[in-house]
């Protein structure tokens, strides 16, 4: 008889990879955390933040989807519930991933290169991509995940422990858990360490301005420019994002885009250039833009990987809508991944997958032509 334990297909190998690669379930330094017992999965230890009382029930009002909830149920984003008339979230100082990864995995090119972030995510999400690569995480709840006991205190002190100088709210969607990032990030801007959000960007303005006041770096997924294609690949819209994109940058946080090229879904090159046209006209130049290689995985398995030819075509739009940092990821031997004096054109930092090769950057500026180039470089 066949053993069932060693039969793995190409795919599913593919997408063990993928969710690896992803940090999913990484638990460094095990000793040092405890896992939450069963009863402990669902405690109301924050009202959430950012509520209103309606006739119809609490809203919340963290995100575009703005739930309407009765005693007992559940938000869209899986971490919110009615609980004695009052809004709590049910994602607080409970991730259920935690890992330690090069500020390059986010992607982040311009903000600490080289340097290690401590990684945390609890369950839930906003949206519901067709593509999510986290989905087992992302598309479920805090009481149906397996979680560690980690308050926000905890993760600054474990942060320094691993060198890191800096914590990412990442790998599900920081959204969801917002009180629990706002209370770490807090604690960490007092105690020196630097604060990323790694986010879908589908987050209501008020919400936003309050955590950009803690938060040092963001990147965010731009999915599509239409908003039939953001409704019927996500379930959101496109517009709040734009706006997001405009309030991070106004407020001083060091931001950097990413978008996914899907077969059939965002590979249209003239979307391309739209996306990179309204990015130019609306003060984005300097924006590093990340276009980044899809893989087939969760609801979009039938489709193929991007033709790296579609990754290289996307990155000369950019470049010829005038937007200076433009790279592409997750093509392997095939990446645009160093950053390049838009002046001289030489590679200011060289990078070898998530490795630092080269940094010819000096007081933020191009160590050949004292060209200023834009980031945080110390």
């Amino acid at each position: 008889m066949k053993n069932k334990k060693c039969d793995l297909s190409k795919r599913d190998f593919l997408k063990k990879s993928l969710a690896l690669s992803a940090g999913l379930m990484c638990f460094p330094c095990r000793s040092v955390f405890s896992e939450m017992s069963p009863e402990e999965q669902v405690i109301y230890k924050r009202i959430a933040l950012f509520q209103e009382e309606t006739a119809r029930g609490i809203m919340c009002r963290i995100c575009p989807n703005e739930c309407v909830l009765k005693e007992g149920e559940l938000s869209k984003c899986n971490n919110r519930v009615v609980h004695d008339s009052k809004l709590y979230t049910m994602a607080f100082g409970n991730p259920c991933t935690v890992n330690v990864d090069p500020v390059e995995k986010k992607p982040l090119y311009h903000f600490l290169p080289g340097s290690k972030a401590f990684s945390i995510a609890t369950a839930g999400c906003n949206l519901v991509c067709l593509n999510c690569q986290n989905w087992t995480i992302s598309q479920t709840s805090p009481d149906k995940t397996r979680n560690i006991d980690l308050m926000p205190d905890k993760v600054v002190e474990e942060s320094a422990k691993n060198s890191c100088r800096s914590i990412a709210y990442t790998y599900s969607e920081p959204v969801t858990f917002y009180e629990y990032v706002f209370e770490t990030a807090t604690l960490a801007r007092n105690a020196g360490v630097k604060n990323i959000f790694k986010s879908n960007g589908y987050i209501n303005v008020p919400p936003l301005k309050k955590l950009c006041s803690v938060i040092d770096a963001a990147n965010i997924d731009l999915k599509a420019f239409s908003e039939s294609s953001y409704l019927k690949l996500t379930g959101g819209k496109l517009q709040p994002v734009l706006d997001s994109l405009k309030v991070i940058k106004d407020m001083g946080v060091w931001l950097e885009i990413t978008n996914l090229i899907i077969p059939d879904w965002t590979d249209n090159l003239d979307d391309i250039r739209n996306l990179c046209k309204w990015l130019s006209d609306n003060g984005f130049k300097n924006t590093p833009l990340h276009f980044s290689r899809f893989y087939p995985i969760y609801k979009l398995e039938q489709l193929p990987p991007t033709p790296v030819e579609i990754l290289n075509s996307a990155y000369r739009i950019a470049t010829e809508e005038g937007l200076k940092y433009v790279y592409t990821g997750n093509a392997p031997g095939n990446e645009i991944s160093d950053t390049k004096c838009p002046s001289c054109n030489s590679a200011v930092v060289v990078r070898q997958g998530y490795r630092i090769a080269a940094n010819n950057i000096s007081g933020g500026k191009c160590g050949k032509c004292g060209t200023i180039i834009e980031g945080v470089w110390n």
